[in-house]
C-alpha cells in the first residue's frame, strides 16, 4: 500500500506551460490512493481548463479567493485544513516570489500561508529566470522556511532553450509526495499519547510559576505521528500554536490537569511522548486576591511543593503500559543527566537537548538532540523541528516494532 493512500493532497496549479503535465500529476496521485482537490490560478486557467482537473479528480476546481457560495462557510479556511500536503506543480517564478514574501493575494497563495500543511514546490520556468540572482535568493529564504523544492530538471524547454527550468514529470513528483509521507504506515493502526508546552502554575489570580517551552517540538511531534498513521491526542499546556491537522488537543493548564488529561489518555495509548515542560514544583498556597507589596518589604518567601512526576507514572505502570518516552531539556552535562532520568524514571527512551545552545530549543523552529536508550544513543544535528519530528518519529516506530 503506498503511503499516499487516503491522503489529502491539494494540487496548486500556477501559469505556466508545464501546467498541461499536471493532469497526469493528478492521476498519478490518485492511483496512489490520495485524494486530489485541485486549486488554479488565474495564469493556470489561460493554458488548461478547470473542467479537465474536475474530471480527474473528481471533485470541483477552486479558482477564486472570495468565492459568495464558498466563503459563506469560510471555504479556504476549510480547504486549508483539510490539505495534508500542498503541493504547488508547475511553480512559476511569480508564486515563488509570492510565497517568499508572504502575499497572499490569491486563492493559491492563501492557501499557503492559512494551512499547516507541509508545502512543496515544483519549479517550472525558463532557464535565464530559474539563475536570475532574484529567483535564486527567494528559493533560499523557502528553503529556510521549510517549503519542500523538487526540481527543477534540466533539459529542452518549450521557449527552445536548453537548462535547468523543467518540471519533474509527474511520475516523479508522485514518488517525491510518497517520500515525503515516508513513514507512511509505520505507525498505523497505532494510538499514541503527546504531552507538549509549558504548565502555568498560579500564585494568586494573576500570577503563575512558567517556563520558556513554545510547544513547538511536541506539536511537531504530533503532526508527524499523525501523517504516519497514528492516531494522535496532543495534551497541550498554554500554546498559541495551532492544532496539527486530523489530531485530537486536550488543553490543560497546570500540572496536576496535565496528569489527569495523560492519565486518562495512556489508558488506551501504545506510545506515550512526554514533551511538555512541566513544572517541577508549585506554590503550596494559591492566594485568593492579588498579592500587594507592602512598603518596607524588600523581600518575599514562595513555599513550594512538588509537582507529579507524569512521565515517571506513566513508565511505571504494571498494567496498561506504553512504550513510554521522556525529553530532557538541559543546559549542561546534557547526555549525563538524560542517561541518569532514563534509569531512574524508567523509561524506554529519553530525547535529549541542549537549551543553552542558541538557536536552538525553547522558542525556536530549530532543535538538536540526542536519543538515548538502553542499547545505546544516536546524535541528530540541528534541523527543523517539522523535519527532526519525521526522523523521530520514525526511530520511534521502528523500536516500538523490535
Amino acid at each position: 500500500m503506498s503511503s499516499l493512500t487516503n491522503k489529502h493532497i491539494l494540487l496548486g496549479i500556477s501559469g505556466g506551460i508545464a501546467a498541461y503535465k499536471s493532469a497526469d500529476l493528478v492521476r498519478r496521485l490518485k492511483e496512489r490512493g490520495a485524494e486530489v482537490r485541485v486549486v488554479m490560478s488565474a495564469g493556470a486557467r489561460e493554458f488548461v481548463q478547470p473542467l479537465t482537473f474536475q474530471a480527474l479528480s473528481g471533485n470541483p476546481v477552486h479558482t477564486d479567493l472570495l468565492d459568495p457560495a464558498a466563503e459563506a462557510a469560510m471555504g479556504h479556511i476549510e480547504l486549508a485544513k483539510w490539505a495534508e500536503l500542498i503541493l504547488i506543480a508547475p511553480a512559476s517564478a511569480q508564486v515563488m516570489a509570492k510565497l517568499a514574501c508572504g502575499m497572499a493575494d490569491d486563492l493559491l497563495t492563501t492557501l499557503c500561508l492559512a494551512s499547516e500543511a507541509p508545502v512543496a514546490l515544483a519549479p517550472a520556468m525558463n532557464q535565464a529566470m530559474w539563475r536570475h540572482p532574484a529567483t535564486a535568493a527567494n528559493t533560499l529564504t523557502l528553503r529556510d522556511r521549510g517549503i519542500h523544492l523538487w526540481g527543477p530538471a534540466a533539459g529542452s524547454q518549450a521557449c527552445g532553450d536548453v537548462g535547468p527550468g523543467r518540471m519533474l514529470e509527474p511520475t516523479d513528483l508522485a514518488q517525491q509526495a510518497e517520500t515525503l509521507f515516508g513513514s507512511g504506515d509505520c505507525l498505523r493502526g497505532k494510538d499514541v499519547v503527546i504531552t507538549a508546552g509549558p504548565t502555568r502554575e498560579a500564585l494568586d489570580p494573576v500570577r503563575y510559576l512558567s517556563n520558556h517551552s513554545s510547544g513547538k517540538m511536541g506539536f511537531a511531534l504530533a503532526q508527524a505521528a499523525q501523517r504516519a498513521g497514528a492516531r494522535v491526542t496532543l495534551i497541550a499546556g498554554p500554546v498559541n500554536l495551532n492544532t496539527p491537522t486530523h489530531v485530537k488537543r486536550v488543553d490543560v493548564v497546570d500540572a496536576r490537569e496535565m496528569r489527569d488529561a495523560a492519565e486518562r489518555a495512556a489508558d488506551l495509548c501504545d506510545i506515550f511522548i512526554s514533551a511538555a515542560a512541566v513544572a517541577d514544583f508549585r506554590p503550596a498556597s494559591v492566594a485568593e486576591q492579588k498579592l500587594k507589596k507592602q512598603e518596607d518589604q524588600d523581600e518575599s518567601a514562595i513555599v513550594l511543593v512538588k509537582n507529579p512526576d507524569i512521565v515517571a507514572g506513566i513508565a511505571s505502570r504494571t498494567e496498561r503500559r506504553p512504550f513510554t518516552i521522556g525529553f530532557a531539556a538541559e543546559t549542561q552535562q546534557v547526555e549525563q543527566y538524560a542517561q541518569s532520568k532514563l534509569q531512574r524514571k524508567n523509561l524506554d527512551m529519553i530525547i535529549a537537548n541542549d537549551v543553552s545552545c542558541a538557536g536552538s530549543g525553547f522558542n525556536s523552529d530549530h532543535n538538536a538532540v540526542t536519543v538515548i536508550d538502553r542499547n545505546g544513543s544516536h546524535t541528530l544535528p540541528s534541523a527543523l523541528k517539522t523535519d527532526l519530528a519525521k526522523q523521530l518519529i520514525e526511530i520511534i516506530a521502528a523500536k516500538t516494532q523490535q
